[in-house]
């Protein structure tokens, strides 16, 4: 996986798209776009973008389909997602993530934005990717430093190390170059795609880039040879330049130039420095195993001329027989000194590791060895009292200056001698690696604390492993009431962990292993009912079950909210229905208004024309009397109620019926 790939954008929306590829481009940003997921099914199948930006809502496939092909393939799985979405609510949200995707951004969508939010997943990816890099690489340069310090042969080792060095360096071709004295011939001892090729001697004249790195000791590294001008010679010369990009790292000892490691390949390369610094540190070890085995032959060399270095060899070898093979094979470094500190014997891995030849180890004091750092005078003490620590980390100084930290062990060894064993191994890296593996973990212990829902974990038994914060706000435990102690199906109904766990256990459901926003009531401390809704999974190690993970989301407070918005939907239909029949009871009102003031007219008027003594005069005034007590009724609606009006005869204002019933009429409102 690579994150130099483009940025894929998948929308059905033609000004969507545009928009979107501008905004990238403008940024600075590599753009391939598509318009559907089909297409973009066709176009995964031959590349590997860097992120992926998505529109959910397209013909299928969909948004979703192209979500979940991502995810289900090996190649394409760790890709980050940004969808692109109109919808904002909980439950699309959920939906977006619980479907895989690592982000959202909101249409329509502020540029600014959307490309913090397209960085920030590069940058994310990139972090995780050099930190797989940087332990995939040191385990590399472990094992060849290893394979070089604890092998006597030494021919048969390099092979290894050329072959593995150009997988990391992605080259086409890695060679051992050593050269001899004088420098002008050098011999092609390893190279990574011919085996059998030992011992080719070349002539260094046809090699500039070899002898300038052996005359400056510095690493070269030439990306274009096409056009460098340490091959203008060459050139005129009309000699062929095979390989376009060249690195060179030295191998000295001593500064003293021994030879080169040698990378070549036909297409440009960059080599970056996080390369050729483990190139280095393979020539470093290359250089020692070199040397160790050159030291060897010096030794018996001189062995065979100096009567007195053959008898101390010989002390020695009697003195250590029983242990020789041990120490000249071990992979940790191995020092024996006496119990004031004189060092007393020191096996090849001890001079790899602090950089001192064994001569040099030898005439150095234990607490001068470790440095000034480290607590040598007071591990000296401790041997005179029979304390000697093991496992134990020390900070120390190698010969050229710089921090390592050793992990080492001390044992007392030939009581006769009053001799200590001194064994430690370079663990710098495997604490480095360490420091950053837990600040991963702090940081995502971090994440799972500030999620705003609950995240409960447990082993296949039940028991709760993981509590987050959420968790106890909304169950009303305390973390240290449940991890550890108290079974996951004390949260949930009688019988209702089993069914979920069967749910999640359901191939034909969200997937096996796999529960996705599922609606349950759990189980509070206090023996309450809280409505969730859940997503869980299994957790599977080397394809087994080893325990469940859930996530619930307290969803009291948006029931709360549907039903006050219900409640308030009620209200309102009820004083809409209020309004109308008062709308209608003024405008009864006032509809009544000019016949009664007719009927009180023409009363007065028959009041005027007939005879007080008549009946027809008292018909007259019961008739004007029970007028004015109606039109005394309407005047009253009418204060109390809002109604619509007219001109009418004269400049008077009437209620206009017709208005006011097509307003209170639902079926003419929607007409």
């Amino acid at each position: 996986m690579s994150s130099d790939g483009p940025v894929l954008v998948v929308d059905d929306d033609a000004v969507s798209r545009h928009v979107l590829s501008e905004t990238l481009t403008a940024a600075g940003m590599s753009v391939t776009v598509l318009s559907t997921g089909a297409e973009a099914l066709v176009w995964l199948a031959q590349h590997v973008p860097s992120v992926v930006l998505l529109d959910l809502i397209m013909p299928e496939p969909d948004g979703y389909a192209i979500l979940r092909h991502l995810r289900a393939q090996p190649r394409l799985a760790e890709i980050p997602v940004l969808v692109l979405t109109g919808l904002e609510s909980d439950d699309e949200i959920q939906r977006v993530f619980s479907s895989g995707a690592d982000d959202y951004v909101h249409k329509p969508f502020r540029p600014a934005e959307l490309v913090a939010r397209v960085r920030s997943q590069l940058r994310m990816r990139e972090y995780v990717e050099r930190i797989s890099r940087r332990e995939r690489d040191s385990q590399m340069v472990l094992e060849l430093t290893q394979a070089l310090a604890s092998t006597l042969d030494i021919r048969g080792i390099l092979f290894t190390v050329v072959q593995r060095v150009a997988e990391v360096a992605r080259v086409d071709r890695c060679s051992i170059v050593l050269v001899g004295d004088p420098t002008r011939t050098g011999y092609v001892v390893a190279t990574s795609d011919d085996e059998t090729l030992k011992d080719l001697p070349i002539a260094l004249d046809a090699y500039p880039e070899i002898r300038r790195v052996l005359e400056t000791g510095q690493a070269l590294v030439i990306r274009d040879a096409h056009d460098h001008p340490l091959f203008d010679v060459l050139r005129q010369e009309e000699r062929g330049i095979a390989f376009r990009s060249l690195g060179l790292v030295p191998i000295s000892h001593d500064r003293r130039p021994m030879g080169v490691i040698f990378l070549r390949a036909r297409d440009h390369v960059a080599f970056p420095e996080h390369e050729m610094a483990l190139v280095h540190t393979v020539a470093n070890a290359t250089a020692i195993a070199l040397r160790n085995a050159r030291i060897l032959q010096s030794l018996r060399d001189a062995t065979q001329e100096s009567t007195e270095a053959r008898r101390e060899a010989e002390r020695r070898a009697e003195l250590f027989r029983r242990y020789a093979d041990v120490f000249e094979s071990a992979t940790d470094g191995m020092i024996v000194m006496d119990i004031s500190g004189r060092v007393l014997f020191a096996n090849p891995r001890a001079s790899e590791i602090t950089g001192w030849s064994e001569a040099e180890i030898l005439a150095r004091s234990f607490p001068a060895l470790l440095g000034d750092e480290a607590p040598g005078a007071e591990l000296l003490e401790g041997f005179t009292r029979g304390q000697f620590p093991r496992a134990i980390d020390l900070a120390v100084s190698t010969k050229t200056g710089s921090k390592a930290v050793l992990n080492v062990s001390f044992g007392s060894v030939l009581h006769e001698e009053e001799a200590v064993l001194f064994t430690f191994r370079d663990v710098t890296q495997e604490r480095q690696t360490e420091i950053e593996l837990r600040q991963t973990k702090e940081f995502l212990e971090r994440v799972i604390e500030s999620s705003v829902d609950g995240i409960v974990s447990a082993d296949l038994k039940g028991k709760v492993l993981l509590f987050n914060r959420a968790a106890c706000r909304i169950f009303g435990y305390s973390r240290a009431a449940v991890v550890g102690k108290l079974s996951v199906e004390r949260l949930y109904p009688a019988g209702v962990a089993r069914q979920v766990m069967s749910l999640i256990r359901d191939p034909n459901a969200n997937g096996p292993g796999r529960l996705e926003g599922h609606r349950v009531d759990m189980v509070s401390a206090t023996g309450d009912l809280i409505p969730v809704t859940l997503s869980a999974s299994l957790i599977m190690e080397d394809g087994q079950p080893v325990g469940s993970v859930g996530i619930f989301t307290d969803i009291r407070e948006k029931l709360r909210m549907e039903e006050s918005l219900a409640q308030a939907q009620d209200a309102l239909r009820s004083r809409e229905k209020q309004s109308i029949v008062a709308e209608l009871a003024g405008a009864a009102a006032h509809e009544l208004n000019q016949p009664l003031t007719s009927v009180i007219g023409y009363a007065e008027l028959l009041k005027r024309n007939l005879d007080p003594s008549t009946p027809s005069y008292n018909a007259a005034n019961v008739i004007m009397s029970e007028a004015e007590r109606m039109a005394e009724i309407v005047r009253k609606v009418g204060k109390i109620t809002k109604y619509e009006t007219k001109s009418y005869v004269g400049g008077a204002k009437i209620l206009d019926l017709e208005k006011a019933s097509a307003d209170s009429d639902p079926e003419s409102v929607r007409r």
